[in-house]
């Protein structure tokens, strides 16, 4: 059986954000009420732990919108992982979106 990575609140906030359907970085600012110097090295954890995916945007998108957005999506390692947070962190699992 494979153990669930351990969520700290702020990652697990992030990954039910993004699972909400929250893709961006500075939408997940958004929702969240995080500032940058949280959302992006938390990001790049999440990423790294493999419980989130992210692609960046086509060129033609990114010119009708402005610079390019990276997108990210939960993997299942990280719904997984977001499943265990929930019984640790109940108020996190009520932002199903």
């Amino acid at each position: 059986m494979e153990t669930a990575v351990k969520l700290s609140h702020t990652s697990a906030l992030i990954l039910q954000t993004i699972r909400s359907g929250y893709m961006y970085g500075f939408d997940i600012m958004e929702a969240t009420g995080l500032p940058s110097g949280t959302i992006y090295p938390a990001l790049r954890r999440l990423e790294k732990a493999r419980l989130i995916r992210s692609d960046w945007d086509s060129a033609a998108a990114a010119e009708s919108q402005g610079p390019p957005r990276k997108y990210f999506r939960v993997t299942p390692e990280g719904r997984i992982a977001l499943a265990a947070a929930g019984k640790r962190f109940p108020p996190v699992a009520q932002l199903k979106g």
